[in-house]
């Protein structure tokens, strides 16, 4: 009996391993779906030094003209191309928040600013002073909104003019006194996005308050002339709009 059990026993393992040898392998456990996290760019960062070139259109204000002679004034100006560069930098506080620092040069040709003068004791004078450059110094705060940063900006102004002609019923004549550079002050506004890589491209109002300037006739005072009339001009300015392009150096996000 011991024996025919022990055979029995045998035979249904020996089946069962055969059996099992013939199943197919178990299915693998289903996996979790692959989840996908989108990479989503830091902001621009404004961060850096850069330089750029500038084109736009210039105009004069001159301001109060007033002379000795009590004469009566008028004056001609145009609006003028301008042109020139700038380099700069910025640094970019948490929450965006940009300050920077900026100097920008601009060459201002063909410019003429003619002032006529008329008198009924002295005749007709036309006074020329020619501006043909532009130098800003100035400090900047923005806000800025990941690429587009708004920004005012303030500092010193440096203009170079051509020493000042005039004529006097139609005779050249000259000043005892002439200027041929002015120092005053700048304000302005403007916009810049930052539209591929470390590339920007910018626009920009300024405003330019000259000092006040005065010149006086050559000669002495005689009837029909205007010799040793001092002709006053206050409240000088230029204003300006440009349009930029500036390049940062650095990395960029």
């Amino acid at each position: 009996m011991k024996r025919l059990a022990f055979a029995v026993a045998l035979s249904v393992v020996g089946g069962s391993v055969a059996l099992a040898a013939d199943l197919p392998p178990p299915a693998p456990m289903p996996r979790a779906p692959a989840t996908y996290v989108p990479i989503v760019a830091p902001p621009y960062n404004w961060s850096g030094f850069y330089i750029g070139g500038n084109l736009g259109a210039g105009w004069n204000g001159n301001g109060t003209i007033s002379d000795t002679f009590g004469s009566t004034f008028s004056t001609t100006t145009n609006t003028q191309f301008l042109g020139g560069g700038q380099v700069g930098v910025n640094y970019e506080f948490y929450g965006g928040v940009v300050v920077g620092a900026e100097a920008m040069f601009d060459w201002l040709p063909n410019t003429q600013n003619t002032i006529n003068a008329t008198n009924l004791a002295a005749g007709t004078a036309a006074a020329t002073i020619n501006n043909r450059w532009l130098t800003t110094a100035t400090g900047k705060l923005g806000y800025a909104w990941d690429r587009v940063l708004l920004y005012g900006k303030g500092g010193g102004a440096w203009v170079g003019a051509n020493s000042p002609g005039i004529m006097v019923n139609g005779a050249p004549a000259a000043f005892t006194s002439t200027s041929t550079n002015n120092f005053g002050w700048t304000a302005g506004i403007g916009v810049e996005w930052a539209f591929a890589g470390n590339w920007s491209a910018r626009a920009e109002y300024d405003f330019v308050g000259l000092q006040n300037q005065s010149f006086t006739v050559a000669g002495a005072p005689a009837p029909g002339s205007f010799a040793g009339d001092v002709i006053s001009i206050n409240n000088r300015n230029i204003q300006m709009v440009t349009a930029g392009l500036n390049y940062k150096f650095g990395g960029w996000w």
